[in-house]
């Protein structure tokens, strides 16, 4: 049966991410440097995040405010106004970087165009991920644009429906096994993993090799040709 709906990720998948956040942690750690050594500070911020992500989600303003009660936690409460004033402003730098794109995406987006309908389906902030797509030029080649809150396999069963595909016509791929292969598995989809250099440990989750409607591909570029192979 061919693919008809094609659903991509964005961070890491169309643009780079996760090096500005690994910056930021660095940043972080020197500025905590007076209270705890960087890998304490490191496994700190780890725990805070993940605490936290039910109450602010994912995205650049839910991290911020665990850097901040990090700062906080690991000073035992005396990291002094201007430290948490340049914890802001990294958090603001991070909200303002360029959108740099992965090498080939734009070729791969016009190879895959011709194979089925684009969905992003991303998650974070709202607004910054809005930011980013527009940012990008990249928006007029989707069908639809999905920022969710997190990505289960209820999310893509939604997001199938809404543009008319059944879960075996659809495709998702991107760069975290446990947000955008495993849970579109589940939703009765095929998956394709495309790793980054860079990766948040919270994404990482064991590949299901031999599934059948899974393939890990070198890039996005070899999206098009495992399509045509499934059709």
């Amino acid at each position: 049966m061919p693919i008809r709906l094609i659903c991509l990720d964005a961070d890491d998948t169309l643009w780079h991410n996760e090096a500005y956040f690994q910056r930021t942690r660095a940043r972080l750690c020197a500025l905590l440097e007076p209270w705890a050594e960087a890998a304490a500070v490191e496994a700190r911020l780890d725990s805070v995040e993940h605490r936290n992500l039910p109450a602010y989600g994912y995205g650049a303003k839910g991290f911020v405010l665990s850097m901040a009660e990090t700062a906080i936690e690991v000073s035992g409460g005396a990291v002094p106004g201007s430290v948490v004033a340049d914890i802001l402003a990294l958090g603001k730098a991070m909200l303002a970087h360029p959108v740099e794109m992965l090498d080939g995406v734009a070729e791969a987006l016009d190879a895959l165009a011709d194979r089925g309908r684009l969905v992003l389906v991303t998650k974070g902030d709202l607004s910054h991920q809005e930011a980013k797509l527009a940012a990008s030029g990249l928006g007029e080649r989707f069908t639809g644009v999905e920022i969710v809150s997190d990505k289960k396999a209820a999310t893509y069963a939604r997001v199938f429906e809404r543009y008319g595909a059944r879960p075996e016509e659809a495709v998702m791929a991107g760069n975290s096994m446990r947000s955008d292969v495993l849970p579109a598995l589940e939703a009765g989809a095929w998956a394709a993993f495309v790793p980054f250099e860079l990766a948040w440990a919270h994404e990482a989750a064991e590949a299901p090799v031999g599934h059948p409607r899974y393939r890990e591909l070198a890039s996005l570029a070899a999206l098009p040709e495992w399509i045509d192979s499934i059709a």
